[in-house]
């Protein structure tokens, strides 16, 4: 595998009532393309300034970000923003309501001028259809879905630009158990389908298990571990990941056999 993102000595400052404040402090960690890097922490651990600095919301008070090789710059060109995409917690937030799915979509195609525009009709059915979702849902507003469809026409909006990595900001934590699964599913079927690379965005360790190849743990702005899944869940090295995983639900025999089903299964 090969780098796709890598921070270097990053940290980011907010004024306060006066008050400097460090959200992020001397971070650094690469992704490795193809993979699926979890991001875990508590509120104001500095995970989301961090996918905000990434996404080019933010710019680093210090050091740098650099995506397939290039250092990004603080304003981001549209190639940048073509090329890493967002999945947000709540999508019914992020989609207009004023527009049907369908125009949602094709406006991603349109801003970054993706295929032949008489083509791009066919393009929406196929995106939706890849998301386990029919081609006529183009045709409805995002009220007309439940949280998962909704989720799911996110997930396909990322897929329209044909994105290289897709920061995931906590995108099951409005759904129940069962449709996280299946949203779980799903992004792992498109993660080997496409060979995207994803930033997954969570507090909950018990979805991470489910996605992550490695996993990076956040406490008060500090990077204070990272590893692979298997080895943060077995063997972690501080107290504080320790903390997080004892506080991860124990679920029932029966959920959990169905979870595992779930995902062993294509999605409904």
């Amino acid at each position: 595998m090969s780098t796709i993102l890598s921070l270097e000595n990053v940290s980011k400052e907010f004024s306060v009532n006066g008050r400097r404040t460090k959200a992020v402090d001397n971070v650094s960690f690469s992704v490795e393309k193809g993979e699926c890097l979890a991001i875990v922490g508590e509120s104001g651990s500095g995970k989301s300034t961090i996918a905000n600095m990434i996404l080019g919301i933010y710019g680093a008070t210090v050091g740098r970000i650099a995506f397939a090789g290039e250092v990004l710059p603080d304003r981001r060109e549209k190639h940048h923003r073509r090329a890493i995409q967002l999945v947000q917690q709540n999508p019914l937030s992020s989609l207009n309501p004023r527009r049907s799915i369908g125009a949602s979509l094709r406006l991603a195609l349109d801003v970054h001028d993706i295929g032949q525009k008489s083509a791009r009709a066919a393009r929406i059915g196929a995106l939706l259809e890849e998301v386990g979702l029919e081609p006529d849902y183009a045709r409805r507003s995002p009220s007309a879905l439940s949280g998962g469809q909704r989720q799911r026409v996110a997930i396909a909006r990322a897929l329209a630009c044909e994105s290289e990595l897709v920061v995931l900001d906590e995108p099951t934590s409005a759904l129940d158990v069962l449709v996280q699964a299946r949203v779980l599913r799903l992004l792992s079927e498109l993660k080997a389908r496409r060979g995207l690379t994803y930033i997954f965005i969570t507090h909950d360790l018990s979805v991470v298990r489910n996605i992550a190849d490695r996993v990076a743990v956040f406490e008060r702005g500090q990077l204070i571990e990272i590893g692979t899944t298997e080895a943060i869940f077995s063997s972690p090295a501080h107290d504080y990941t320790r903390r997080l995983i004892s506080a991860v639900p124990v679920v029932s025999a029966e959920e959990a056999e169905l979870r595992q089903h779930i995902m062993e299964t294509q999605h409904a």
